[in-house]
């Protein structure tokens, strides 16, 4: 029988794991991601918990990938994981479908001509 403050160890990780996957859910990630998500950062966080070995790299990456989905908003994170947005799918990436592209504004080129100095032109 394992030590009671392992079980506590492993249940406490595991939810305090679940808020970030709940961000990456609102974020319309796929089930499996965020599973996979949810499982890599528990092990690893059981790693650094039980047996200490490579904290200088694991503590950095554990606290990255923590802290990650509350940073990025659940747009940006939709937007950087988008599956659609690829060249050959029809879509622009220029911004949501459905919407017009976006308007020129580039003022038309001037009628001077592009090897006279600054101080000539009128």
């Amino acid at each position: 029988m394992p030590a009671p403050w392992l079980l506590a160890l492993v249940l406490v990780m595991g939810l305090l794991i679940l808020v970030p996957a709940r961000r990456l859910q609102l974020a319309g990630l796929p089930p499996r991601t965020i599973g996979l998500y949810a499982l890599t950062l528990w092990l690893l966080a059981m790693i650094v918990a039980v047996q200490p070995v490579a904290t200088r790299v694991l503590v950095p990456i554990l606290l990255i990938a923590y802290i990650g989905p509350f940073v990025a908003a659940p747009d940006t994170v939709r937007r950087v994981l988008r599956q659609g947005d690829r060249p050959g799918s029809g879509r622009s990436s220029g911004g949501p479908p459905g919407q017009p592209p976006m308007k020129n504004v580039t003022p038309p080129e001037a009628d001077f001509p592009l090897d006279t100095p600054d101080d000539e032109r009128p």
